[in-house]
């Protein structure tokens, strides 16, 4: 099961940095215009961040291998689109598809892992695979995009994916559990999944056009409110659903609740430093695609490392426990990624600092999904792990579109290396305080002791309409 989920996990990863090294080979082999090249990237982020609430859900009432099946398929079948796309329209619409199958697959699979294991060792150590895995995904994607792209066409970045989803298909019928049908009163919050798909979908979309609007653009403040006002009805309406997209007595728990707004924070800086590093490098020091992506590798060396220190301590200790000098350590690393100079070299001015903040991650994303999950019931998993990938999704969209804005305002209209340096320090800087916020709510908001709070539950006549059962 944990090898089902981690593959699973990985593809859904990888896809979210693979295709990036590859955007400017797309545009001359499709055609694409200047300002709709962007799409390639922010359409699977529109789609995979807006369903993820909705998939979530879906996982618990219909079941976890039943969505995973469902989206990995769709997710292999877009991706051999995408491949095969002649057209910009066919590529765009493919990143959509991939999109929802990741909505579906990425909390099923995270689900499948919370329900299966209890809290304690095993679970711990689960989880930390599952996290490394993701983590190593993101930073794998930038490698193999590069050689990819560079040695066997820019197409290979989509149809990669087809082995993978196989391999993770092929394991799913031994390892993972088909689970019990619903109950005949269990049905999805259909007003809660149009409000919160478009909310959230809304929200990204009014974030990643900040690169073609800018922040203070009418259009930009005006889907940004509307997005606003959708998910405070969504919050109104689960309050009063019977049975909810989102149950808003889970956030009431310390370790959920603390643990959505620091995997916000720490991913918005993860984001944004794979961003300007990688600018960095081919912009400013002028290496290609695929040295750049072979110098993302001591990244994903030290984020294993880092993860499996966490896993260790995670077992013993609370996740905090690990959560707080990890992102203190990772804010130190791009502290250090802050000094780039336009004379510098890989192994002055990137690896170090990509150790340092590797370890860091790595000590950060292998308990936040464990403190995400802790003490929530296992027929809310889903609903959890839905919420977590929402806030990470959203962490690193906005964060990105954020930073970007902030680069490019030091920068100006000006291109040459010296000024794109200096956007770049200036984003690397604000990433690391990222870095730093989510430690001060480990600190502040995290408990404590070993033992997990409990998550508030639904009252006895909710709990009983949920189940299916007569009040």
């Amino acid at each position: 099961m944990v090898l089902a989920a981690a593959v699973a996990q990985f593809v859904v990863a990888l896809d979210m940095s693979v295709v990036n090294v590859a955007l400017p080979a797309i545009r001359t082999a499709l055609g694409f215009a200047p300002l709709d090249l962007s799409w390639v990237v922010h359409v699977y982020a529109l789609t995979f961040g807006g369903f993820l609430l909705l998939g979530g859900r879906a996982c618990d009432l219909y079941g976890q291998r039943r969505l995973l099946v469902l989206g990995l398929t769709v997710f292999g079948l877009c991706s051999l689109a995408g491949g095969l796309a002649q057209t910009p329209w066919q590529l765009i619409t493919a990143r959509a598809g991939q999109g929802l199958g990741a909505a579906a697959a990425a909390p099923a699979a995270l689900a499948m892992l919370t329900t299966t294991f209890t809290e304690g060792l095993r679970r711990v150590r689960a989880l930390g695979v599952w996290s490394a895995v993701n983590a190593a995904g993101g930073a794998l994607g930038v490698l193999a995009g590069g050689l990819l792209t560079e040695y066997a066409g820019w197409r290979w970045v989509m149809l990669i994916n087809l082995p993978i989803v196989a391999a993770a298909l092929a394991l799913i019928p031994a390892g993972v559990p088909a689970g019990a049908r619903p109950a005949p009163r269990e049905r999805l919050d259909a007003l809660g999944a149009v409000l919160a798909t478009g909310g959230v979908g809304l929200l990204v979309f009014g974030v990643v056009r900040t690169d073609a609007r800018g922040w203070s653009s009418p259009a930009t403040w005006a889907t940004v409110a509307t997005a606003a006002t959708l998910l405070a009805a969504f919050a109104f309406a689960e309050s009063r659903a019977p049975a909810p997209l989102l149950r808003l007595g889970l956030l009431r728990s310390r370790w959920v609740a603390g643990a959505n707004v620091l995997v916000f924070f720490s991913t918005a800086g993860q984001f944004a430093a794979f961003y300007f590093v990688s600018l960095y490098m081919q912009q400013v020091l002028g290496m290609g695609a695929a040295a750049t992506g072979a110098a993302f590798l001591p990244f994903s060396v030290s984020l294993v490392a880092g993860t499996l220190v966490a896993t260790r301590v995670t077992a013993t200790r609370t996740p905090r426990a690990s959560l707080v000098p990890g992102a203190l350590l990772a804010a130190a690393g791009l502290a250090w990624f802050a000094f780039i100079s336009p004379d510098g070299g890989f192994l002055t001015d990137v690896l170090g600092p990509c150790i340092i903040t590797g370890v860091g991650v790595g000590l950060v994303i292998a308990p936040i999904v464990a403190a995400a999950t802790t003490g929530v019931a296992p027929r809310e998993a889903g609903m959890a792990s839905g919420l977590m990938n929402s806030s990470r999704q959203l962490g690193g969209c906005i964060g990105l579109a954020a930073l970007v804005t902030i680069a490019a305002h030091r920068t100006g209209t000006a291109t040459d290396p010296a000024a794109l340096n200096d956007g770049y320090t200036l984003g690397l800087a604000v990433a690391a305080a990222l870095f730093v916020l989510a430690a001060v709510v480990a600190i502040g908001v995290l408990p404590r002791r070993q033992a997990a709070t409990p998550v508030p539950q639904p009252a006895a006549s909710t709990e009983n309409r949920l189940e299916g059962t007569p009040s």
